[in-house]
């Protein structure tokens, strides 16, 4: 019997110009491009401000997500569908790799 895993994020990494590096369970890293979703306003306004993009970014839920009040609350949280972000997200090099 074939299983079938799926997919998570297990670590984020903050990048440049409201992007994300997403390493996910089948050791990829994929660079997942946020500047649509801040587009969209709704739950994702305060996305915009590039202090809270980067300080509450976190994994919750087995995804990339930021935590809307701080306290790791995993029902109050800006949660991405991980199926979408290895669907979508291309698979890039860890930035990690050559840092000493």
């Amino acid at each position: 019997m074939e299983t079938t895993m799926l997919p998570a994020i297990v670590q984020v990494l903050p990048g440049d110009d409201f992007t994300v590096y997403a390493y996910c369970n089948d050791g990829a890293v994929r660079l997942l491009d946020a500047k649509p979703l801040l587009e969209l306003g709704g739950i994702f306004e305060s996305l915009k401000d590039p202090a809270f993009f980067r300080e509450r970014l976190t994994v919750m839920n087995d995804t990339v997500a930021w935590d809307i009040k701080g306290n790791r609350d995993e029902t109050c949280c800006i949660d991405l569908d991980p199926c979408v972000i290895f669907r979508t997200a291309p698979i890039v090099d860890d930035p990690l790799e050559n840092v000493i």
